[in-house]
């Protein structure tokens, strides 16, 4: 059977296919040194492409497009969206941001320096680019919470998961609206700060 057929099988053969190369690659230390890291790095990046990307989707091309389905009065609307494409991304956005923040944290404290960043490097014996990943992961951390506290909540009432009224259909459409707004521009800090820390603070 072709993995590329479903989904999950083009994912699985993905991760087979990285693992190959990373065994392949002579130069890390499977001792547990650089491999450990390497692999965290890895999947951090990994997910947080899949939330990111998921984030930008949402802003760039979802909510413009179901704006102009529904001022076009003879077009099929938005309804297909709403139903089937929403709940689904929004399966993958959520849980992305569960699993990025998750990866995060686990690089932060592999490397021992998850006080010393969300201290922003205030604490002794801090290295001095502490500040700069310490500014990602609490941009990071704002997304995070945004998402499941913000974000969330009110699409379950917009997509009609839970039952609403008119009236907090709406409010509820416009605080998930601006929290995913704030999400897309606290995201470009964010990634400057991330780069930053292991490559210089402007590449």
């Amino acid at each position: 059977m072709n993995p590329l057929n479903t989904v999950k099988g083009t994912i699985i053969a993905g991760v087979i296919l990285a693992i190959l190369i990373g065994l392949a690659d002579l130069s890390l230390d499977w001792s547990g040194g650089a491999s450990t890291w390497s692999l965290l790095v890895w999947i951090h990046v990994l997910v947080g492409i899949v939330w990111v990307g998921l984030l930008y989707y949402f802003n760039f091309v979802q909510v413009p497009a179901l704006a102009e389905a529904a001022s076009d009065e003879g077009g099929p609307g938005g309804a297909g969206i709403t139903k089937y494409v929403a709940p689904r991304a929004l399966w993958w956005f959520r849980w992305g941001a569960v699993a990025t923040w998750l990866s995060g944290a686990a690089i932060l404290l592999h490397l021992g320096i998850f006080h010393h960043a969300f201290t922003l490097g205030l604490t002794a014996n801090a290295p001095g680019n502490a500040w700069i990943i310490g500014i990602g992961a609490w941009l990071g951390t704002i997304m995070f919470f945004n998402v499941w506290g913000l974000i969330w909540p009110n699409q379950k009432k917009v997509l009609g998961l839970v039952e609403a009224s008119a009236d907090e259909i709406n409010k509820a459409r416009r605080v998930a609206f601006l929290a995913s707004r704030t999400n897309t521009m606290l995201s470009i800090p964010m990634l400057l700060s991330m780069i930053g820390y292991g490559h210089g603070f402007f590449i």
